[in-house]
């Protein structure tokens, strides 16, 4: 009789524990954030990572009522930040800003010491920046089609600029090399800035680039855009068209940023996160920032970014070993 009584005892009290324990994962759930949040960032200030960042930050301060701060940890094409990030508590105080440049080292390198398609949560969105396919005007080349018949015709005599080894416009440039079947020479600068100098003085033929960094360029004649390398047309040139339109999909070579967590973050957050962040998008507080620093916002569900990432992880893979520097 005694150990019956002590069995539903046991059970009772288990009961309890197991309710105590749901409602005050529903508590915290319910009342996230209740101090200050970090968003880590693999770029120094003033970056354009950082800037999105920041935008974001304030953003997600006032809906949310709570501090959110960047944390810049730069270092390693942000590999030093990514790592941090990835061993940070699963509790959605530590965030992280995911970028194209993730993929891109994923892609190219084996042997880091995270997996950033496993060891992150993706939660939405944040915003892009367009790349543009730019030639020389010396070249002659208006259009694609003419500048994989000027290669094919003048094999190995063109070169492409990048900002450098194992970077987004390297491994564009290799890909278009393997999907026309052309034989463009790559020449890696330290940083667009040199590359886009070299190109506007005929030493280099052909870049993929940011259109922030060669739109003024374009405007003034002395380099030619040949295509978008994004998924639509800008409204800044609107008569470029796509390298879907011209027939190289895979060449989409966008500059995205996206707002991550450690995996493992509970869901119910994740998915607080993801409808702040979404609704910011359409005010004029953080889309008007975000268009102000000429990004395209984007935004969407967790699984919908991380269908995005599983994709751009595929193509940039094939991309790097088009290029020859898979390590």
């Amino acid at each position: 009789m005694r150990a019956a009584k002590v069995t539903a005892w046991v059970r009772a009290a288990v009961a309890v524990a197991l309710c105590v324990g749901l409602n005050a994962g529903q508590s915290a759930a319910q009342t996230y954030p209740d101090r200050p949040v970090r968003i880590v960032v693999g770029f120094p200030a003033g970056a354009a990572g950082d800037l999105v960042s920041r935008a974001l930050a304030a953003h997600l301060g006032n809906a949310l009522g709570q501090q959110f701060v960047v944390e810049n940890r730069p270092g390693a094409s942000s590999n030093i930040a990514t790592e941090y990030a990835a061993r940070a508590p699963k509790d959605g105080y530590t965030l992280f800003l995911g970028t194209v440049a993730n993929v891109v080292n994923a892609a190219v390198s084996s042997n880091l010491a995270f997996d950033f398609g496993r060891d992150f949560a993706p939660i939405a969105l944040i915003a892009t920046v367009p790349t543009v396919l730019v030639v020389h005007p010396s070249t002659g080349a208006g259009s694609v089609s003419e500048l994989i018949a000027l290669a094919k015709s003048k094999p190995g005599q063109l070169n492409y600029a990048s900002s450098g080894i194992a970077t987004t416009p390297h491994l564009a440039g290799a890909l278009l090399n393997a999907r026309a079947g052309v034989g463009l020479v790559h020449v890696p600068y330290q940083g667009s800035s040199p590359a886009v100098t070299d190109l506007l003085a005929g030493r280099t033929q052909v870049m993929f680039s940011a259109v922030s960094v060669v739109l003024p360029h374009i405007k003034a004649g002395t380099l030619k855009a040949l295509a978008w390398a994004a998924p639509k047309r800008s409204a800044v040139l609107p008569d470029i068209p796509t390298v879907a339109e011209v027939g190289l999909p895979e060449l989409d070579a966008s500059i995205w940023f996206g707002l991550m967590a450690p995996a493992g973050t509970p869901g119910d957050v994740l998915d607080r996160l993801a409808r702040a962040l979404n609704e910011g998008l359409k005010s004029e507080a953080l889309r008007g920032a975000l268009d102000k620093m000429g990004y395209e916002p984007l935004g969407g569900t967790p699984d919908d970014f991380t269908r995005y990432v599983a994709a751009e992880l595929k193509k940039w893979t094939a991309a790097a070993e088009a290029a020859g520097v898979k390590k």
